[in-house]
């Protein structure tokens, strides 16, 4: 086996829809809004309730982040080592470069099996390398078993949310949509029925099916333990039914030791569902004669994850447990939803790791799909400084777009004035004087005390807000007069 740097492709995205205009139209549906704003509002409380238990929060998080730093600054051996536990506990372990390589992989698997079926674990990785589509194209079904999953999947939909896929759904969307997709003549919107019903029409999938296909929340280097959470049993149902199961994972999702659950396992159901602890949380080590799948393959899936890993300040997005925690409390997710993102990681976190996989000249508008006010990092648990990120990112557009005008920073309006500006900041007799320009010039555009439109492009910087104008006096002419 080869450990050389992987190629990548393109995670699914519609570089054609920038984010300020899948936005624009995400905003004009006020039932979206309705949904979205009830929900991440729900979750923020349940969060804010556990985390508020625990005096040591504030400790868990940097023994997260420390152990996801010690993971990414010696990842390939880490991978070696997991790679020979995998294999010592009789799991097999193959290599993706890419997403087209990872689906060639598990096709090949599921076919050697006779499947034209296979059960799926809810897994945003498998989401990544559109899996159901190259299974489909293959002449195998994927049946999506998560609830939320399940009702993405019956709507011909993309998932909205890291952890709540059909977050953007009411109750009555979903009754209704069982009702036209599942063939059930009568069903009340509450809860309890319409899980009822989900259940019926899974059962037969967990008893019957032969190949199951998971994702990883997290894998033991030194004994090749991998792990899901998960808050319905349908994951324990996969894990435990068919006969073949199929694990992907990115390279990131290790764990040194056995030990650190000590940490994720306070941290991630806490910072996803609110909850104290996961009602089910899977471990499997390979494969045991009489108990569980009879074959587990492991997929290491790289996608854009090494270049990524090469980027000093970028790298620390894939720290990530996908907790969900950053969308929750994002303004502008919970005024947009995930859909807008036209990514499958959406949200604060989305906007730093898409571009990063897929390439900012394939998801540029990305970077910009935030206020940069923080909130993200402050309830991230293993303390992923997004707004650093962001802003990095978007001096990775601004160059991208640079390098593709080929005429250099000059060309760019934007990057003129900053020029401009630096030279005026520069010096003080400069400063001096353009402030004496700006309050001069600005009485053609003063309207009642204050600017409501500037000229030309700066007009951005007013469409939505107006200026106060410059002071009569500045701070060191009233000094002056002080003296």
């Amino acid at each position: 086996m080869s450990h050389e740097p992987m190629s990548h492709e393109p995670i699914p995205t519609r570089p054609g829809i920038r984010f300020e205009d899948a936005a624009r139209v995400a905003l004009a549906d006020t039932q979206l809004r309705r949904n979205m704003g009830k929900a991440t509002q729900t979750i923020r409380g349940k969060r804010a309730s556990v985390v508020g238990e625990l005096p040591d929060w504030e400790t868990l998080r940097e023994a997260g982040r420390a152990a996801k730093e010690q993971v990414l600054e010696n990842l390939g051996s880490y991978l070696a080592q997991l790679e020979a536990s995998v294999q010592r506990a009789g799991g097999h372990v193959h290599w993706a470069r890419d997403a087209a390589e990872a689906n060639q992989i598990i096709t090949a698997i599921a076919k050697g099996h006779g499947a034209r079926e296979v059960v799926k674990i809810k897994s945003l990785t498998t989401d990544e390398i559109a899996l159901n589509e190259a299974l489909a194209a293959a002449g195998i079904e994927a049946t999506e078993t998560d609830l939320a999953e399940l009702i993405i999947q019956l709507a011909g939909e993309r998932s909205s949310h890291i952890l709540v896929p059909a977050i953007h759904k009411n109750r009555s969307e979903i009754r209704d949509l069982f009702m036209s997709r599942l063939g059930v003549k009568s069903l009340s919107d509450e809860p309890s029925a319409l899980a009822a019903v989900a259940r019926t029409h899974l059962r037969k999938k967990f008893l019957e099916t032969q190949v199951a296909v998971s994702g990883a929340n997290f894998a033991v280097a030194d004994t090749g333990t991998v792990c899901i959470v998960e808050s319905e049993g349908n994951g324990r149902m996969c894990l435990t039914l068919p006969r073949v199961l199929i694990s992907v994972m990115g390279i990131e999702k290790i764990v040194p030791r056995w030990d650190d659950f000590e940490v994720f396992l306070q941290l991630l159901p806490r910072s996803s569902t609110g909850e104290r602890m996961n009602p089910y949380t899977s471990f499997w080590t390979g494969v045991t004669p009489g108990d569980g799948p009879e074959e587990f393959h492991l997929v290491l899936l790289d996608n854009g994850r090494t270049r990524v890993l090469a980027d000093p300040v970028g790298r620390q997005a894939l720290y990530c447990i996908r907790c969900s925690a950053c969308l929750n409390i994002c303004p502008v997710y919970e005024r947009t939803g995930g859909h807008a993102y036209h990514s499958v990681y959406p949200g604060p976190i989305g906007a730093i790791l898409t571009p990063q996989l897929a390439g900012v000249e394939n998801a540029g508008s990305l970077p910009y799909a935030s206020t940069l006010c923080g909130a993200c990092y402050e309830v991230c648990p293993v303390k992923i400084n997004i707004p650093e990120v962001l802003i990095h990112l978007r001096g990775e557009v601004v160059r991208h777009k640079q390098d593709q005008e080929g005429a250099g920073p000059w060309a760019n309006p934007e990057s003129l004035g900053m020029k401009f500006l630096a030279g005026v900041f520069a010096d003080r007799s400069r400063y001096e004087r353009s402030q004496k320009l700006g309050r001069f010039g600005q009485r053609f555009l003063m309207r009642g005390g204050y600017i409501e439109h500037l000229p030309g492009q700066l007009g951005g910087w007013t469409a939505m807000r107006d200026i106060y104008p410059v002071a009569p006096q500045t701070f060191r002419e009233w000094w002056k007069t002080r003296s």
